[in-house]
């Protein structure tokens, strides 16, 4: 049975190599595209909302066409999956650009890795690379993919949600944060699937098989 798969295509980062990642995991039958017209992800029968860049500029993008309102909605009835900044923005608000107020679909913040000055000291910061992930709680999109497997991050910020129980993965780098977090139909990472070889192809797979429940 084929499906749709929408990936928000609202200007922020290269959006082009996970439409490139679904489509080399994807059945020949389904449909995978980049948009950001509301009633195509509305029709869609999966959501991929990706992202890079600073949180000020996220949020005004989405903002702008309104698309901030039909993610949250989207969120609530679809299988969805969050990457990199597309994680961060559904939390409540991030310290980036001085204070930005986001979705607030998940209580909690977005923080600097240099608020741990002493932790951090003499890492560089973005965190960029291959680090590994732990899984800290079962999900069917961990399926097939080792504890501890290697993906691929490029980040200055974190999450920390106000409730522990949202995170399904960590990683460590000075400090330990949430790498991944789950809730209902929502899954969100914060390192790059798309760029993260076996493991990132494999989570890109399971997300496409799974129900959202």
């Amino acid at each position: 049975m084929s499906q749709q798969v929408a990936i928000v295509d609202y200007g922020m980062g290269n959006v082009r190599s996970v439409l490139n990642a679904f489509q080399a995991v994807s059945a020949p039958n389904d449909q995978v595209f980049l948009t950001n017209e509301p009633e195509r992800l509305r029709a869609a029968d999966r959501i991929v909302f990706p992202g890079q860049g600073a949180a000020g500029d996220c949020m005004a993008a989405l903002q702008q066409d309104e698309l901030d309102q039909v993610i949250a909605e989207l969120a609530a009835s679809k299988p969805f999956l969050g990457i990199c900044m597309g994680m961060q923005v559904l939390l409540g608000h991030s310290d980036e650009n001085d204070g930005t107020p986001c979705m607030n679909y998940f209580p909690g913040g977005v923080h600097h890795f240099a608020d741990n000055a002493e932790q951090v000291s003499g890492l560089k910061i973005p965190h960029m690379g291959w680090n590994s992930v732990r899984q800290t709680s079962a999900h069917p999109l961990w399926q097939n993919i080792p504890d501890n497997s290697m993906f691929y991050f490029v980040h200055s910020y974190y999450v920390v949600p106000e409730q522990p129980g949202l995170t399904v993965g960590e990683t460590s780098y000075g400090i330990d944060f949430t790498a991944a977090l789950a809730a209902d139909n929502i899954f969100a990472i914060q390192c790059h699937p798309e760029k993260s070889s076996t493991a990132g192809l494999q989570l890109l797979s399971n997300f496409l098989e799974w129900d959202g429940g």
